[in-house]
């Protein structure tokens, strides 16, 4: 998760709503760069398959495939209902406040919101399907309303970085799912300690007196490290639902595809901000 101080930094130095109309203004799409970035993004496919996965698994199973295709449509589904909540809450003036609160309420209170949401959709059974699905909604509610002060900036760059998040996401997607099985699971242990690394650095600006090139660090680890994290649980994820596909096919679990797209959601999600803030620095850098 992106904490309010990472927010706030995003949208230092731009324009807003109030204060310039230009802000928010899209700009005609731009079918040569989309052109490049399609382009980019298969030759990145490409590139990874060929240096991560030599040696490719067996074709998917029946059941790894429905649980894989099953989880990206509820993934798919919850980010474009958060967008659209996010937009709905932009529009009434809830992400105005949201910038004007204590940083550490709204941390607190997403906090909350987000993980009591996510427990309670991950702890009620796939039988209790209306119930799993209201937890799963209010969750994306939550990611909605912390996410809604990026509709300040410019609808372009947002754009764009949604298609550069899609393509990342299916790149590093293809090569988990190509992959020999379990092969990226043993990432998990150093994944949760570079979380740990990222998550200490978004708060240190928030705790600790720092000078601006300690500040420039905290947030280069917390911006590009994270990247790098975020996609190696994007591997690590595609992986895990894969295994757990098989568990349910032999009968040690039960397949729940809408548990397995919160983690998605959150990878997604993470990468997102991430490169908007690496897009909203270039966009400073030539004012």
């Amino acid at each position: 998760m992106t904490s309010p101080f990472a927010l706030r930094t995003m949208f230092r130095g731009t324009r807003t709503f109030m204060t310039d109309r230009e802000a928010v203004q899209a700009k005609p799409f731009d079918w040569r760069q989309f052109g490049i970035t399609a382009a980019t993004v298969a030759g990145v496919v490409v590139g990874l398959e060929a240096l991560f996965n030599r040696d490719t698994r067996d074709p998917l199973s029946p059941a790894e495939r429905s649980l894989l295709n099953d989880t990206f449509k509820y993934t798919g589904t919850g980010l474009a209902l958060t967008a659209l909540a996010a937009r709905q809450l932009f529009k009434s003036g809830y992400a105005f406040r949201i910038m004007a609160a204590n940083p550490w309420i709204v941390l607190g209170v997403s906090l909350v919101g987000s993980i009591g949401t996510m427990m309670g959709t991950f702890w009620t059974p796939p039988e209790k399907s209306f119930q799993k699905h209201l937890f799963w909604l209010g969750f994306n509610a939550c990611q909605a309303a912390t996410l809604s002060p990026l509709f300040f900036l410019n609808p372009a760059l947002l754009t764009r970085a949604a298609l550069y998040t899609v393509g990342v996401v299916g790149a590093i997607s293809y090569v988990g799912a190509t992959a020999k099985n379990d092969k990226y699971l043993a990432l998990g242990g150093p994944l949760l300690a570079g979380i740990t690394v990222v998550a200490l650095s978004s708060l240190a600006p928030m705790v600790l007196p720092m000078g601006m090139r300690a500040l420039a660090i905290s947030e280069s680890i917390s911006l590009y490290g994270g990247l790098a994290v975020f996609g190696g649980f994007i591997l690590f994820d595609t992986q895990k639902i894969l295994q757990h596909a098989r568990l349910a096919e032999q009968g040690q679990m039960k397949a729940d595809p809408v548990n397995e797209s919160i983690s998605l959601e959150l990878d997604m999600i993470n990468i997102f901000i991430r490169i908007v803030q690496i897009l909203a620095m270039q966009q400073n850098r030539k004012k």
